[in-house]
């Protein structure tokens, strides 16, 4: 249960940071030095930049005073021995100190400077062996590199997540991330509480704990499938899907068309807009428009201004129905799909955080009581360099491989303004769940391995007893 409260409040952070981000970006960038009502911009242009640092400043302050609390801690926090009472956890490992394994004490004659020497000596010496004597344990290997696949997806999936939402259902980076720190990440805040409730109430044993974190994994694996079919399609873009006026479209090249040759555009100012005609168009001069009207909606002060773009000639010969407006065009039933994506979204976030407390019991009750807590620092060094570092690199390679049109800036390649939507999705997905699969076949070999390790326990202690009686 404190493993679950622990790693439950970890996961809250993140979601404070999403709401923050989201409050963030509904400031432009500059906002101290110009006037913003100058811009003729909103948050929900596609051009509009937030201010990002601002959130830098902010943790970093509420970092910088919550280390000073740290100071008002002891030199030495006082044994359970000095506190009196006896605990079951001490009841059950107190005939461990005078076992030969334990650690000796220092002799009354050496002064605390040379036994400080000598430790210091001492411990980069162990080091190495302690760790090659937990390596060795097949089951606390198995169950390291478990819990490494199952935060591999967390880090993989949720790092780009916002930016998945911004691209399949054509949200805005603002409601993108105040969606996911308002349902997906309390969800798994609570998954995790819920996960390490549940082994205390059910009291399982390492066995048990195994098949808890099984099952968890194959319902939040079924849950990534689902997103496979959750999504909606690029749809059509001129000069990209298709083409202006049964041109040839060449993937990746500026798109040619007459009725925006004099308009000498450029792919470093890419935005999309949507014409009347239900397509999308790279931006307002690609789509060959002349103006652009600004129109606050009524009865709704203070609200955001609506940019209508006229005169488009890449849209309609008619001038009335040559108009657009900012942003892509919206699929049918994406608002749909969007609703039911996520609420599965929440379903995997609780799901699958269930599994990460199991996956510590099973790790402490594998190792013996005097190397826990160093087992417990190998798992969240092996965490972060397998678990959080790699993953963001591969899922960001793979996602910029479905991109359908780059910006560029000065001959240089920029960021993608447009992705191949099905492809996109797939991949991201399929990603996922083959990390999702590797570590339900570790989570198996565990279970394996532990059911073994028992078994050859339980013959020990039959063919002792049977010893005796002989």
């Amino acid at each position: 249960l404190c493993a679950g409260i622990l790693f439950s409040t970890l996961v809250f952070g993140p979601a404070c940071g999403f709401i923050l981000g989201s409050l963030c970006t509904k400031f432009y960038v500059d906002a101290i030095f110009i006037d913003t009502s100058k811009l003729g911009i909103t948050p929900d242009d596609p051009r509009w930049i937030g201010a990002w640092w601002f959130g830098f400043l902010l943790c970093g302050a509420l970092l910088f005073c919550s280390a000073l609390f740290m100071f008002g801690f002891p030199h030495s926090l006082p044994t359970r021995e000095k506190e009196g009472g006896g605990g079951g956890q001490r009841a059950r490992y107190a005939s461990s100190s005078s076992q030969p394994r334990s650690l000796p004490t220092a002799p009354p004659a050496v002064s605390s400077s040379e036994s400080n020497a000598q430790l210091c000596i001492s411990v980069p010496l162990v080091i190495p062996k302690v760790t090659k004597h937990l390596l060795s344990n097949p089951v606390f290997t198995c169950i390291i590199l478990a819990a490494c696949m199952e935060i591999a997806v967390v880090a993989g999936f949720a790092a780009f997540l916002g930016k998945y939402l911004e691209q399949q259902f054509n949200l805005t980076t603002t409601s993108a991330n105040q969606l996911l720190g308002m349902t997906a990440i309390p969800c798994a805040c609570l998954g995790i509480f819920m996960g390490g409730l549940l082994v205390k109430k059910l009291n399982l044993s390492a066995l048990g704990a195994i098949r808890m974190a099984m099952l968890v994994n194959l319902i939040s694996t079924a849950c990534y499938v689902s997103f496979l079919f959750l999504g909606c399609d690029t749809g059509p873009v001129a000069g990209v899907t298709i083409s202006y006026d049964n041109r040839s479209v060449s993937v990746g090249r500026i798109p040619e068309a007459q009725c925006f040759s004099h308009c000498s555009c450029f792919n470093s100012t890419i935005s999309p807009v949507c014409g009347s005609n239900g397509l999308t168009y790279l931006s307002a001069c690609f789509a060959g428009c002349t103006s652009r009207n600004s129109q606050a909606p009524t009865g709704r002060s203070g609200s955001s201004i609506t940019q209508n773009l006229s005169g488009c000639s890449c849209v309609s010969a008619d001038s009335e129905l040559a108009t657009a407006l900012p942003g892509k065009c919206p699929m049918p039933g994406c608002r749909e799909a969007f609703l039911i994506f996520l609420c599965v979204v929440c379903v995997c976030s609780l799901v699958g955080a269930m599994a990460q407390t199991p996956s510590v019991i099973i790790l402490i009750r594998t190792v013996s009581p005097e190397l826990k807590s160093y087992a417990l620092g190998v798992l969240f060094l092996l965490l972060r360099l397998l678990g959080f570092i790699p993953p963001p690199l591969i899922f960001g390679a793979a996602i910029d491989s479905t991109c359908l049109f780059w910006s560029s800036d000065c001959g240089s390649r920029g960021a993608c303004v447009l992705y191949n939507n099905v492809s996109y999705r797939h991949l991201y997905v399929s990603l996922a769940i083959t990390l999702k699969g590797v570590a339900f076949l570790l989570y198996t070999t565990t279970w394996y391995l532990t059911q073994e390790l028992q078994e050859a326990s339980r013959l020990q202690t039959l063919l002792s007893i049977e010893t005796q009686y002989i």
